[in-house]
């Protein structure tokens, strides 16, 4: 029987699901597990649900007192109801409009968008293609800070299905038959990132026209490396004997802003990229390994020599980086920022520490790795445009009694050494997973998005799902076994200081329909049937300290419901509510989200809308001309198109009040 092909994004699933991680070290869930007394759970005392609750002993506080109180008010919208069509829904009283699509113009004096006459030039000049990461910029002097400024937004990868006329999907066994050099360079073009100016009047956002900040960040712009692993020879090419100038980003999916007003975007499945193999006794072997290289899910590798593991076996150590790009200089050259870690960098959110230094927290987006922070040498204020190339990158450890350490990857430290193949603080940062394996940090399932709460201090973890996970490998301590639907985890640093080595964890939720006992999920009683989801990917805390979530993988198959946001109560008696907000179209992706400072305006970023279902045996693969997504303008001559939305209340006010 032929194996069938799959999407972009089902590709994807399947990288992030190899999990790579062959150490030893212990999962999350054996540390779930040794938190409870293994005789009391044989004996039956506790449920599954029960089981799931007692990790989070506040959750079944909040539950109960949620449950006599009522709904809590911290999010007072109307709830919208989770279904599955091929519209966006909005919670009653705000606007979803539609800000800029793939295609449309960024720079100025660019072509109209022509989905059956593609080029790489045009692409190189329009919003590229699946927006993830969306961080919004005031314009200095604006009258309102808050109406005027820059948006800027990840470019993540592309789907060849949903691009390109009559294409059809690409086979991701290296067979790629309709792929073209022209094809090739197009995706290219599609991919990185686009900086655009804004302003809302009237109570509606628009680009902006012919802006002098305007820029689109391409996998061929030039870029810099900096920081330990700049200069050496792991990163140096036929192209690059310097080993200091890179050549584009890509599969750029969350990111950050930081306080000098700089965007941080971080690279994520590299490995989709590569083709080709290694020689046999490349010194690279195993740490290309452990990036699950060459995954080949695409055809770059075909016209691009440097996309060859065979001719160019170094290539693959100049992406994996955090990104820094200055949005008020078009023609600033990105910094990839080799000190904060190469690996599958899911987010770069950051907060400054008691002592002043910035704090970037980090996951590592395939299941069984592993969460990061890094803390820099210099304080945010400092005026350092090369802070974030000194400091400290830490890998995180989660203890059976509740408690952590961020444990420093620093070469010269045991087990960091010569003898176990670390010869620098460059060998360091780009094996950091490798790195963060003899240090014996905590193996997780996927984590995604990492932000903190600068109300309360306290730092919320995305894990999305892992489906790796056997039953052999858990005990009825453990009833998330083969994890399909994620949970969040809660960090307290230690004295409320970002940049302490110890902290404090639980679970905030554990997803999933609360219905189904077998699930284990744990939110609070109060939450709806349209209440709970799965897969919790990107997460926004937004002025008043109120946790927003994301999610991806929900679909009729899996959940019943399509991706969206969902409001989430992480204090009071309303803790392990979830609330939902806004709902995406058939096949899409939900991504973002964003804040202006003042809450009025709450930016999310819709990715491939129209892929099909793979795993609902009925669905209909999505083609260019089906009518996969009615957007309000929707015109079904053409292709479903990615897109930022600017979701507002109507009348004025903060978004979700």
């Amino acid at each position: 029987m032929t194996e069938p092909t799959r999407t972009r994004s089902q590709a994807a699933e399947a990288a992030e699901d190899a999990g790579s991680n062959a150490s030893a070290n212990p999962t999350f869930g054996d540390v779930v597990a040794a938190r409870f007394d293994r005789r009391d759970l044989l004996r039956g005392l506790l449920g599954v649900g029960a089981i799931a609750a007692v990790v989070t002993p506040r959750a079944l506080a909040a539950g109960s007192a949620q449950a006599a109180q009522g709904p809590g008010t911290r999010f007072p919208f109307e709830e919208i109801e989770a279904g599955s069509d091929a519209h966006h829904h909005v919670a009653a009283g705000h606007d979803a409009d539609i800000l800029i699509r793939w295609g449309d113009p960024v720079l100025p004096g660019a072509p109209a968008f022509d989905p059956r006459n593609q080029s790489a030039a045009a692409q190189g000049q329009q919003f590229g293609y699946n927006n993830d990461f969306v961080g919004y910029f005031p314009m200095p002097g604006a009258a309102d800070p808050a109406s005027h400024g820059l948006l800027v937004v990840n470019h993540e990868y592309t789907n060849e299905e949903l691009m390109f006329p009559g294409l059809g999907r690409q086979d991701t066994k290296a067979v790629f038959q309709g792929m073209t050099r022209d094809l090739v360079d197009i995706e290219m073009a599609a991919h990185g990132g686009s900086v655009i100016e804004i302003r809302r009047q009237d109570g509606k956002w628009a680009v902006v026209p012919d802006s002098r900040y305007a820029r689109r960040i391409t996998a061929q712009t030039p870029m810099t490396l900096t920081g330990p692993a700049a200069g050496t020879d792991r990163v140096k090419t036929s192209a690059d004997s310097t080993g200091r100038a890179a050549l584009g980003m890509i599969n750029n999916c969350a990111g950050g802003t930081t306080p000098w007003g700089t965007w941080l975007t971080c690279e994520e499945n590299i490995n989709y990229y590569f083709s080709g193999a290694l020689a046999k006794d490349s010194p690279e072997a195993t740490n290309h390994k452990r990036f699950n290289l060459p995954a080949t899910a695409y055809a770059w590798g075909r016209f691009h020599e440097r996309f060859d593991l065979a001719r160019e076996p170094n290539e693959p150590n100049r992406f994996g980086w955090v990104v820094e790009i200055d949005p008020f200089d078009p023609t600033s050259v990105p910094k990839k920022r080799t000190a904060l870690g190469r690996f599958k960098h899911e987010g770069a959110a950051g907060i400054v520490a008691k002592g002043g230094q910035y704090v970037i927290y980090q996951g590592d987006d395939e299941r069984f790795d592993y969460v990061y922070k890094f803390v820099t040498a210099g304080r945010a204020d400092s005026g350092d445009r090369d802070l974030l190339d000194s400091g400290t990158l830490h890998v995180a450890r989660f203890d059976a009694d509740g408690r952590g350490t961020w444990m420093p990857l620093v070469f010269g430290t045991a087990p960091l050494t010569s003898e176990n193949g670390f010869h620098s603080q460059a060998d360091v940062v780009i094996g950091a997973r490798l790195a963060a394996d003899r240090l014996g940090a905590t193996k997780m399932d996927r984590p995604e998005d990492v932000e903190a709460n600068a109300k309360t201090g306290k730092v919320y973890v995305m894990l999305t799902n892992n489906g790796k996970r056997k039953a052999d490998q858990t005990d009825p301590a453990n009833p998330r076994a083969d994890n399909r639907f994620g949970h969040i985890v809660e960090l307290t640093p230690d004295d409320g200081d970002h940049a302490a080595t110890g902290f404090a964890w639980e679970i905030l939720v554990r997803c999933g329909d609360p219905g189904i006992a077998a699930v284990g999920a744990t939110f609070s009683s109060a939450t709806t049937k349209d209440g709970w989801f799965g897969m919790p990917d990107n997460c926004s805390v937004d002025g008043l300290g109120r946790l927003w979530v994301a999610t991806d993988g929900n679909a009729p198959s899996r959940t019943g419901r399509n991706d969206g946001i969902w409001a989430m109560e992480t204090e009071g008696a309303g803790r392990g509510t979830g609330k939902h907000f806004f709902r995406v179209p058939h096949g899409a992706e939900m991504c973002g989200p964003y804040f202006t400072p003042d809450d009025t305006t709450f930016f999310v970023a819709v990715q491939h809308p129209g892929e099909a279902d793979e795993e609902d045996p009925k669905a209909v693969p999505a083609t260019f001309e089906a009518p996969a997504t009615r957007w309000p303008d929707f015109d079904p001559t053409l292709p479903p198109r990615p897109a930022v939305v600017a979701i507002t209340k109507r009348g004025g006010g903060r978004v979700g009040t």
